[in-house]
């Protein structure tokens, strides 16, 4: 009984670009032939499509080196030797010794090797140690020329970056890339967003995480180029790719191979040594912006609170330096200062620290004296959701009765054609003007109804709001900083400080800050 193995190179891949006909079937017509002109039956197949260096990379070539040592085949027949093995010595060595071992010809179009012969063994260990060398030597000329395509601009990744598409070079062979304008707009939107923070009713500008930027761009309807919705990932991606200022890149990440469990196992890694040129492409973002997003990117890099350690600072996440965007984290106490202080991470900000448990009664006085101010107008008047429904199911009710009147006179219509009164061509015309004015009058109602539901839940959440304003301030002083931190994200959206001049000497309990509160208040 006798096989054949079929794989696809990387050479067979750019012929295949070139209109050469797919490799495999190619393969197989040439092996079926050269089979049929030996007297031989071929009786199995193994077809392997992934292109890789080792056997463990390749399942379809381990599948068929078990069968070769377990002696099930007489023959194996490939289209070169070359197709076997072209992975390190090991590999090879493990392809050769399991032909040799159970004394399995391989046939090919050139030469049938017999392990039992010498001279063929010989010229079979030959021809693998060949493969390997042409293997390096064509890996060799490909990547310098990558590093030649990058350093004269052109884009040799695989994808355009969102914004881009991927275009021919009209003067050359390689590749560069075209912005699409209405990505690229939404591109410029995540930077200015990212640097320079969302613009508030007020005029002021809150700053706005990658997190956040994603849902913004999700309710703005907004679609990612690959997957359905926006992450944390994509949006980090995109604020550190330097292709939007026009550049090209090459090398960043560098793959590493280590054993680990006896297994080969590929990494990628952050290269320092890799290259940076112009592109032939136009600029999306200004180098300016692209190193601000960069230097922000240093300075927001959250604290995380080790497993084996307990939250201790109850505003962790809660609130940002005003000067430049950093998360405030707290310092702990020390030999000269017994108590803790909320502080700056950013070591070029000039932001003065402060007590923290100063910050924190500022906070809790802003949250008592709005609740305050929440339980006395609300005494008064509805809230803000409420009335804006009640004005709302107004015209609600108004489209109903619209749309009960234009089924009456539907139903009229009916009965006089019925009756004779109406010919055939007016009541077609009555007909179709009425169903016309009760499709619009449904859409109209579809839309207010939708936006009532949206209102009426909104209603739900201004109404929890006030009572976990006051659940916190009752019980803030019996809870752990992280029972507190969880309260305080569902209530606060952001806190923004500034601290312009030190508290003297003797005058530690003068709250001498500035503090931007924006509270999670559903509108």
């Amino acid at each position: 009984m006798n096989c054949a193995y079929l794989r696809k190179s990387r050479a067979d891949r750019d012929a295949e670009l070139r209109g050469e006909g797919e490799t495999l079937k190619r393969h197989r017509e040439l092996i079926t032939e050269y089979a049929d002109s030996l007297n031989i039956k071929i009786e199995k197949f193994y077809c392997e499509v992934v292109s890789g260096e080792t056997i463990e990379a390749r399942p379809v070539m381990q599948e068929l080196l078990a069968d070769v040592e377990a002696g099930m085949w007489e023959g194996v027949f490939v289209v070169e030797v070359e197709r076997l093995a072209r992975g390190n010595t090991k590999d090879q060595g493990i392809v050769a010794e399991a032909f040799q071992l159970s004394s399995t010809k391989i046939y090919t179009l050139t030469k049938i090797y017999d392990p039992n012969d010498e001279f063929d063994e010989e010229y079979f260990e030959f021809g693998l140690f060949m493969s390997r060398r042409e293997y390096k030597t064509i890996n060799r000329r490909l990547q310098r020329g990558r590093i030649a395509s990058v350093k004269n601009g052109y884009y040799i990744a695989s994808t355009a970056p969102y914004g881009y598409r991927k275009v021919k070079n009209k003067q050359d062979k390689g590749y560069t890339l075209e912005i699409i304008p209405e990505e690229a707009e939404v591109v410029r939107m995540v930077f200015e967003w990212y640097c320079k923070g969302e613009l508030q009713p007020d005029g002021s500008y809150l700053p706005i995480g990658t997190d956040r930027i994603a849902s913004k761009l999700d309710r703005m309807g907004i679609k990612p180029a690959a997957n359905s919705t926006w992450s944390r990932s994509t949006i980090g991606d995109m604020l550190r790719n330097i292709t939007y200022t026009g550049k090209v890149c090459w090398g960043k990440k560098k793959e590493q191979k280590t054993y680990q469990d006896g297994a080969l196992k590929k990494t990628r890694k952050d290269s320092e040594d890799y290259i940076v040129a112009d592109g032939l492409h136009e600029a999306i973002i200004p180098d300016e912006l692209f190193d601000k997003a960069a230097k922000m990117r240093s300075i927001r890099q959250k604290c995380t609170t080790p497993a084996k350690c307990t939250l201790q600072n109850p505003f962790s996440g809660i609130i940002h330096c005003r000067k430049c965007g950093a998360l405030m984290t707290r310092l702990a106490p020390s030999p000269k200062n017994n108590y803790a202080k909320l502080k700056c991470p950013n070591k070029y900000c000039d932001n003065i620290s402060s007590p923290l448990f100063l910050v924190e009664e500022q906070i809790l006085l802003f949250l008592e004296d709005w609740l305050k101010t929440y339980e006395l107008s609300s005494q008064e008047q509805s809230l803000p959701a409420h009335e804006e429904i009640a004005v709302k199911e107004k015209p609600l009710k108004k489209l109903d009765e619209e749309i009960t009147a234009y089924q009456s006179q539907l139903n009229k219509a009916f009965d006089l054609l019925e009756r004779d009164i109406y010919t055939l061509e007016v009541f077609q015309q009555r007909h179709d003007y009425i169903t016309n004015e009760i499709q619009a009058l449904s859409q109209n109602r579809e839309l207010l109804q939708s936006e009532i539901s949206r209102l009426k839940a909104i209603q739900v959440k201004q109404e929890e709001f006030a009572p976990k304003v006051r659940k916190l301030l009752d019980t803030y002083q019996g809870n752990t900083p992280k029972a507190n931190n969880t309260i305080l994200r569902e209530l606060l959206e952001n806190v923004l400080y500034e601290k312009k001049e030190p508290n003297r000497r003797g005058n530690l309990y003068n709250a001498n800050f500035e503090l931007n509160i924006f509270p999670r208040i559903p509108s």
